[in-house]
Formats: C-alpha cells, structure tokens, sequence
C-alpha cells in the first residue's frame, strides 16, 4: 500500500516555494506550482479494511487538519 500526504492547498508550502524558485533560476519557467508531501509505502499482511489503512494514514502519517491524504491500495 502507498500513501502520499500532502499540505492542504490553502496551507502555506514554504519548501515547495523554494524548489519553485530554483526551477525558475534553472531556466524551467513552465513549472508554475509545486507543493511538496511525504511518500510511505507499507507492507501490509491479508488483507486489512478501507477504514483501517484511512485510520492508519490519517492518525500516524498524516495531520488531517493540515494534510490531504491519498491511499493508493493494489488491485483486487
């Protein structure tokens, strides 16, 4: 199971702002947004519930008031 956590857009992303400003000096002006986030990928025994895997995420990976969470579960 993968799960990226990411600031939630209306939360100032400092470090996505400086990778921004150095894609900029590095000629790549297209790029006109970054957002930085943390990527986790678990391994998981059976078969573990949609909720469960949320509460996982959501209490120990996450700030849920601050971070967007994404679960990213394999295929049935």
């Amino acid at each position: 199971m993968v799960v990226d956590v990411v600031l939630k857009p209306e939360i100032s992303d400092p470090q996505g702002q400086a990778v921004l400003g150095a894609l900029g000096r590095l000629g790549h002006t297209r790029v006109t947004g970054v957002r930085q986030g943390k990527h986790f990928v678990l391994d998981v025994e059976g078969t573990p519930s949609r909720e469960e895997l949320e509460q996982i995420a959501e209490t120990l990976l996450a700030n849920p008031v601050i971070e967007d969470v994404e679960l990213h579960l394999p295929e049935a």
